[in-house]
């Protein structure tokens, strides 16, 4: 046990080393690196106003231009970073800052916020729950704000939580549809930090089953997936702590590209990845708490095996005593107080009877006195 507890800090160093992206000193800022995993992008572009909604997919960055030219609001989400020639041209379409386009392709970036005058870099930090096992799918999303257009980029194409933005649009439903471009940024936005909390619903109920599984049966499993939830809550604090500063900058700092009205959806936004922040905060304590618990469990699991060997020790301690006493060789021809009992016809069950008896009279008296009982119990609703 106090060896596995040595090796928390280095599996927390690994955790914060995992998938991390560095530079080669002295490399040239903008210098764009894919990963060799990466997928091949995927266009999507939505181009809608009060009458007209448009959607599709394009299979080259120079098909935004015509839309970008209109007055509507276009909605351009790139899907998988695994092609730079794609995404060079798709920063030669809007126009992006070659830092910009650093940023968006060099993975992971922390959250953050960045306003570049005529547009406005977001980077945020999607998580989606995992279908079949435990756990979550976590991805960069990097939107680009501009005046009449909205550009997001994602890891990969598999798992994202705009689909409902997506409906929204489509059905016209709300006031979306009557907005611009800087009130869509602050649906994906709202969209990325919503899809916080059925992770964390998945979390409470996670713990919760650990909690009845500490106290009644631990074992060493549940040490394993105590441990991995705390590393995966670790990851989920990673994510949410400096978003919240980067949609308070975003209040705070007030860039030309985020009308007053949108400013105030924000402050909703804000709230929430504060509310979030509290339940990661709280599962986070209620995990530590759970290693202690955990030993106090295992202790006193082992105490109640100690018990048990007590009591069968001390109820055999009196019989081995009667035993040893008649096993001597004393001959009873020479005296007549030399075990004057081997010669009775019932000597040998009076004996037994005698044993038995004690026996039974130190079981009831360890009964009386509670010693029997089992000292850890749990109480089902």
């Amino acid at each position: 046990m106090v060896r596995k507890l040595r090796r928390l800090p280095k599996i927390v160093n690994r955790l914060y080393k995992k998938d991390e992206f560095y530079h080669q000193p002295g490399t040239i800022p903008g210098t764009i690196f894919i990963h060799e995993d990466s997928p091949p992008p995927i266009i999507f572009l939505i181009d809608y106003n009060q009458t007209n909604f448009i959607r599709e997919q394009i299979a080259t960055p120079e098909e935004c231009i015509p839309y970008l030219e209109m007055e509507s609001i276009s909605w351009v989400d790139v899907q998988g970073l695994g092609s730079q020639d794609i995404l060079q041209r798709l920063g030669h379409v809007f126009e992006l800052h070659p830092l910009v386009l650093e940023d968006i392709v060099n993975v992971p970036e922390r959250p953050k916020t960045e306003d570049y005058e005529d547009q406005l870099l977001f980077i945020a930090r999607m998580v989606v729950p995992k279908e079949i096992s435990c756990g979550f799918h976590s991805e960069q999303v990097s939107l680009i704000l501009g005046k009449n257009y909205l550009l997001t980029v994602q890891e990969e194409p598999e798992h994202d939580c705009f689909e409902a933005v997506r409906s929204r649009i489509e059905k016209n439903k709300g006031i979306i549809r009557k907005q611009g471009a800087d009130y869509l940024a602050y649906a994906v936005l709202d969209a990325i930090i919503d899809g916080f909390f059925p992770v964390l619903e998945l979390y409470g109920e996670r713990i919760e089953e650990l909690e009845e599984e500490v106290i009644v049966k631990p074992t060493p499993q549940t040490l394993q997936n105590i441990y991995q939830i705390r590393r995966e809550l670790l990851q989920l604090r990673r994510a949410i702590w400096p978003q919240r500063d980067a949609i308070n900058s975003l209040i705070r700092d007030a860039p030309d590209l985020i009308s007053e009205e949108v400013r105030i959806y924000l402050r909703d936004c804000y709230d929430h990845t504060v509310q979030v922040m509290d339940m990661v905060e709280t599962y986070r304590e209620l995990a530590s708490g759970l290693m202690d618990v955990y030993l106090s469990a295992v202790s006193n699991k082992m105490n109640e095996i100690m018990k048990v060997l007590t009591v069968v020790s001390t109820i055999f301690i009196p019989l081995t005593f009667v035993a040893g006493i008649y096993g001597m060789n004393f001959n009873t021809e020479k005296s007549p107080y030399n075990m004057p009992e081997l010669d009775w016809y019932w000597g040998y069950p009076l004996c037994l009877a005698v044993m038995a008896a004690i026996a039974l009279g130190l079981l009831f008296f360890f009964w009386q006195r509670g010693w029997l009982q089992n000292s850890v119990t749990i109480k089902r609703n």
